[in-house]
């Protein structure tokens, strides 16, 4: 590739100029009525139709947030990055924060942040005894990866977030019940007629030979 190579004369610039060039296809999705203002957005008549579901105000003034805990592989930074945000986004509201997470070395631990900050491990007796001391109206699983999430679904099988009364803000641990079971996710998936691969959850070596020959090989094997 020289200079000279990329000089364009004035005769090679007209012909382009003539000829069409598609550069791209741009996709636009909108309403299509008869009228302008059968398209204008209606919220009350998405809500009483069904469209929209109606989301109940909950008086809350105080939220705990469970962070991920140690770093481990598939679960550092995002985690400290999104709970930070979700503690700078609760101040901004008004609302007060705890944090629990024992990691030290995070963005979220800075008391900046969060209003209280408890350096305990993400277990199910040191969250109860956070909240028996705080008494938040709320709790996220959402900003903690999967430790957070495993130790919401263990609290809501003990019956503590009812003894306590702490709303799950946010996923529903039923939701997280569901998408983290293979079966339960599978099952929920066949009743809105959502065509999946044919899967078996096993847990041992005789159990998935066993699934193999039931599914059929080819077969793609993977930890859970």
């Amino acid at each position: 590739l020289t200079t000279a190579s990329l000089r364009l004369s004035a005769r090679s610039l007209l012909q382009a100029k003539q000829v069409p060039k598609r550069l791209g296809t741009i996709s636009i999705v909108r309403n299509y009525s008869s009228s302008p203002a059968e398209s204008a957005p209606n919220t009350k008549a998405y809500i009483d139709s069904g469209v929209i579901k109606h989301v109940q105000n909950v008086d809350v003034k105080k939220v705990l947030v469970i962070g991920s805990g140690g770093l481990a592989i598939g679960q550092a930074g995002e985690f400290d990055y999104s709970g930070s945000q979700a503690l700078k986004a609760l101040k901004e509201a008004g609302v007060a924060s705890v944090l629990i997470n024992p990691n030290i070395a995070t963005i979220q631990t800075n008391h900046s942040l969060a209003d209280e900050v408890y350096y305990l491990p993400v277990t199910p007796e040191y969250v109860s005894y956070v909240i028996e001391k705080e008494k938040p109206d709320g709790i996220f699983l959402s900003f903690g990866g999967q430790t957070a999430l495993n130790l919401g679904v263990q609290m809501q099988r003990q019956g503590l977030f009812e003894k306590y009364g702490v709303k799950v803000l946010g996923t529903s641990v039923r939701t997280l019940e569901v998408s983290e079971d293979r079966d339960l996710f599978a099952k929920a998936l066949e009743e809105i007629n959502i065509p999946i691969a044919k899967s078996i959850a096993v847990g041992t070596v005789d159990e998935a030979l066993d699934a193999a020959e039931k599914v059929g090989y080819p077969i793609i094997v993977r930890a859970a």
